[in-house]
């Protein structure tokens, strides 16, 4: 199957792209525009809007996508897809592949029935980088193995049909950043009872980079709380205060990259946020029973 050869409309019946190819493309369809697949499709669908409104069914399942919506259709089961009544348009990027297994994971809160997922919206400030996630899936997707992948020309309607395996694993990867961008951060576990959001807000900034310069004052800024109220709160709330949760973040991850990398104990200490190697080994010592370089050695046999 070539790009040319994929229609603008599937006819009834149509089976979609077959699964080993990746197919990617950009569309700006007017009122009239429907896809009907009574047998489903053999790979995975993966929509972003940008613009208008579409509408989607899968099975017994329903989806209207608007603007930073992505919706997900799993194989298998009867679909059709078309510009919302009523809505002057619908540009959406849409890619025919097989799914990675860990995106299943990812997707799995947002099943809305029949392997219909539906992630809305897409998180604030994540759009441009979507956006350009997709840009750069179209000369990707038509990479030969050699050299750069070719330009885009993001201005017009376009498809690309990966044949090659690099082609493929690239685009791939470009699909995997919109999933985890979007699905990849849904909570699949229950947050603690009684624990303030802002207060985890500031335990996930945390765990996220704790290397950073962080301080009472710009976490408490973070979460919009006066620094005062803030350290009160989360020492109320977790049983120890903020910089110390923030000692006990940088040392787990510098256990993580002892165990992990081969980096120099200097290194390590850096990389986690410990201005002095002296103090880091102090502290470490401390904490793990046993210096950085033994607990490499021997990996992680105290208070781990």
């Amino acid at each position: 199957m070539t790009a040319d050869g994929l229609p603008e409309t599937a006819a009834p019946g149509d089976p979609g792209p077959p699964p080993g190819l990746v197919v990617v493309g950009h569309f700006d369809q007017v009122p009239g525009y429907g896809v009907n697949r009574p047998r489903g499709a053999d790979s995975w669908l993966f929509t972003w809007t940008t613009g208008g409104r579409g509408r989607l069914r899968q099975g017994a399942a329903q989806a209207r996508a608007g603007v930073g919506d992505l919706v997900v259709l799993a194989p298998g089961v009867r679909h059709e897809y078309d510009v919302e009544p009523g809505a002057p348009h619908w540009r959406f990027w849409w890619v025919h592949c097989q799914a990675r297994p860990s995106w299943r994971a990812w997707l799995r809160p947002y099943d809305v029935g029949d392997g219909l997922y539906v992630v809305t919206p897409a998180p604030a400030g994540a759009s441009a980088r979507i956006e350009a996630a997709f840009h750069r899936m179209l000369p990707d997707a038509r990479w030969t193995g050699a050299g750069a992948p070719p330009a885009s020309d993001a201005d017009r309607e376009q498809v690309a049909v990966a044949h090659g395996t690099a082609a493929r694993e690239l685009a791939l990867c470009a699909l995997e950043e919109v999933v985890l961008l979007t699905a990849g951060a849904a909570r699949t576990t229950a947050p603690l009872p009684g624990v303030d959001p802002r207060v985890r807000r500031a335990q996930e900034l945390l765990a996220a980079d704790p290397g950073a310069p962080h301080t009472v004052e710009s976490l408490a800024e973070s979460v919009r709380l006066s620094p005062s109220r803030f350290a009160h709160l989360f020492t109320q709330q977790l049983g120890r205060s903020p910089m110390r949760a923030l000692r006990e973040a940088r040392l787990h991850h510098a256990a993580r990259l002892l165990e992990s990398t081969d980096l120099s104990v200097e290194r390590v200490a850096a990389a986690s946020g410990f201005a002095s190697p002296f103090h880091f080994n102090r502290v470490f010592r401390e904490r793990y029973g046993m210096p950085p370089g033994a607990y490499r050695s021997g990996g992680p046999m105290v208070g781990g």
